[in-house]
């Protein structure tokens, strides 16, 4: 998508309060990337991303800025945790599962696109399939009036099915038995072992392949048979080939938590061999390395890396030297005061607030938040991130769903009713939690 960092910071404003820092540098990276693929290619292998590494503490916007950015953008994107490949002792190529996963959320995402292109054949593969179980064939021997009596009537059944006046009638279609996939431990298998495993998948589902009847409602069997349809229909080569090629110019990784895997130097011993395994097992992929996949190999040197962490009892220059110089781009992101807690209720797109008033509206009540309500969930959300661990905005979710949980809880019996909060209703359900410092801890 051709969006100048202009724009991009426009539509990241309508979902994330400030940051403005970090919302330019990655602006101005995927804009980058925009710009190399309008190079010559010799050109485009000589540009490499500049990847960023962002400070600062959980429920700040982090996370929420790459993941906006990806989903904008129809980018392959996955967010990983750092300190999950020590938990279990992950060692040496494990850490290339990532790309694995960026891999499988690419051909995703390009199949949900080709799907919505092939719409209407994989309509028209459905509507036939139904009726072809809902009419009798016509004999092979059948005259012409005979024939054209039978299209006449085909259209008419095409026409029932397609207005919803047969979905309660049941027919009976064929469920494939579910397909074997060969998974690995996480290595880094050579090409021919893979074709192994791909050979004796095929192997095993052929002869696995025998088609489960089911009864079904035609209203069920509509989407039911999209899947088959699209199997059947879709370019999978096509698919395949374009996610790859997705994943290695427009991939990004996140890679949450990176301060975990930083040694720090008031450690004693100053080492800590599994952290910096995980960094040096880290390195190549960064740097740029080819990862084998059941897709095929992915060379990882265009694929943007967002690292991210508090940093508080760690600090950047805590990683090694190496993979330090891969994330030339670094900004620290500001803890959420008061004000900004109030803007992300008030004006962020989809916000909280009316994600709560959607949800109670199914149960017919309108709920409603007074303005001076919605400024002490702000403060005492603030009071209690001082308080205790600085969660930033996720502060608010825990707040308001204490706030409102008799309404939500009593919601079948209001329904036609409105439910206000006001300022009184937030005190009297959050200040003596936020008083007490082992309530605030533990509740909030």
């Amino acid at each position: 998508m051709n969006m100048t960092p202009k724009e991009i910071v426009k539509y990241l404003d309508e979902y994330i309060i400030g940051q403005d820092d970090a919302k330019r540098v990655i602006a101005l990276a995927l804009r980058t990337r925009y710009r190399r693929m309008q190079l010559n290619e010799q050109m485009q292998e000589e540009v490499t991303p500049k990847n960023i590494l962002m400070i600062g503490s959980t429920g700040i916007g982090k996370t929420e800025i790459a993941r906006r950015l990806a989903k904008l953008m129809s980018l392959p994107f996955i967010k990983v945790e750092a300190s999950k490949y020590t938990e279990v002792g992950f060692v040496g190529r494990d850490v290339e599962s990532m790309i694995r996963d960026l891999m499988s959320n690419s051909i995703n995402i390009v199949t949900k696109e080709h799907q919505e292109k092939n719409e209407d054949n994989i309509e028209a593969y459905v509507l036939n399939k139904i009726v072809d179980k809902l009419l009798p064939p016509l004999p092979k021997l059948a005259n012409e009036t005979k024939k054209q009596d039978y299209e006449t009537s085909r259209e008419r059944m095409m026409n029932k099915v397609l207005d919803g006046d047969m979905d309660d009638k049941t027919i009976e279609i064929e469920m494939p038995t579910p397909r074997i996939e060969f998974q690995t431990d996480g290595t880094n298998l050579p090409p021919e072992f893979m074709k192994v495993q791909e050979s004796l998948g095929k192997v095993f589902n052929s002869i696995n392949n025998e088609e489960n009847k089911k009864e079904i409602t035609v209203k069920d069997a509509k989407s039911a048979l999209k899947n088959e349809a699209a199997d059947k229909l879709l370019d999978k080569e096509e698919i395949n080939n374009e996610a790859l090629k997705r994943v290695q110019d427009g991939g990004i990784i996140f890679l949450d938590e990176i301060d975990k895997i930083a040694v720090s130097s008031k450690q004693e011993g100053r080492s800590d061999p599994s952290k910096e395994g995980v960094q040096r097992d880290l390195l190549p992929i960064v740097e740029g390395s080819t990862v084998n996949t059941k897709y095929g190999q992915i060379n990882t040197n265009h694929i943007l890396f967002i690292a991210a962490g508090a940093f508080h009892l760690s600090k950047p220059s805590d990683l090694i030297p190496e993979l330090q110089g891969r994330f030339p781009l670094r900004v620290e992101l500001n803890s959420l005061d008061e004000a900004a807690l109030y803007k992300i209720l008030t004006k962020t797109k989809n916000s909280l607030l009316l994600q709560y008033e959607a949800l109670l509206e199914v149960e017919g009540v309108e709920l409603k938040f007074d303005d001076d309500a919605i400024r002490s969930l702000a403060k005492l959300s603030q009071a209690a991130n001082e308080k205790t661990e600085d969660i930033g905005a996720r502060r608010l979710h825990t707040v308001i769903e204490r706030v409102i949980e008799d309404i939500s809880f009593n919601a079948d019996e209001n329904s036609g009713k409105t439910a206000i909060v006001t300022k009184e209703l937030v005190h009297e359900k959050l200040d003596d939690l936020i008083e007490n410092e082992d309530s605030t801890r533990y509740i909030l």
